[in-house]
C-alpha cells in the first residue's frame, strides 16, 4: 500500500466517522436540564437595605446624588466593614504549633560562616607608554 492510498482511506474513515456522530447527535431528543439544588433555604425574610440598593442600581448616574441612596450604602458598608460585623463567619483559630520542632537542634546548627576576606585589587598596566 503506498502513501497515498493509505492516505485516502484515512480521510474515508474519519469522514464515516464524521456522519455517524452527527446523525447520532440529530436523532437525540432534548432533555430538560434537572434542577440543581443549592441546598440552601430559600429566605423567606425580605430584606429592605437589599431592595434600597437594587433601586439605587437602578437609578444609574442619579444614585450618587439620591440621600436615600447615600443613606443605603452607607449602613451596607458597615453591616460588612465595621468591626466584628460579621462573627459567625470568622475562622476558626488554628492551634499553635509545638514549640521544640521549632528550636534547632544541637546536631543542625551549622558552623558559623568566616568573615569575607578583603578584596584584591590588580593593578592596572598603562597601556599608553
Amino acid at each position: 500500500m503506498d502513501g497515498k492510498m493509505l492516505a485516502r482511506i484515512g480521510a474515508a474513515v474519519f469522514v464515516a466517522v464524521a456522519i455517524t456522530a452527527t446523525a447520532i447527535e440529530m436523532t437525540r431528543k432534548e432533555e430538560a436540564p434537572a434542577s440543581w439544588s443549592s441546598g440552601r433555604a430559600v429566605q423567606a425574610r425580605v430584606d429592605p437595605l437589599r431592595d434600597a440598593l437594587i433601586r439605587c442600581q437602578a437609578l444609574g448616574e442619579d444614585g450618587p446624588r439620591d440621600p436615600a441612596c447615600r443613606r443605603a450604602w452607607a449602613e451596607n458598608r458597615n453591616r460588612f466593614l465595621a468591626p466584628g460585623a460579621r462573627p459567625a463567619e470568622r475562622l476558626p483559630d488554628m492551634p499553635s504549633a509545638p514549640r521544640e520542632s521549632l528550636t534547632p537542634q544541637p546536631e543542625e546548627r551549622n558552623p558559623p560562616m568566616p568573615p569575607p576576606a578583603a578584596p584584591t585589587l590588580t593593578p592596572q598596566l598603562d597601556e599608553a607608554r
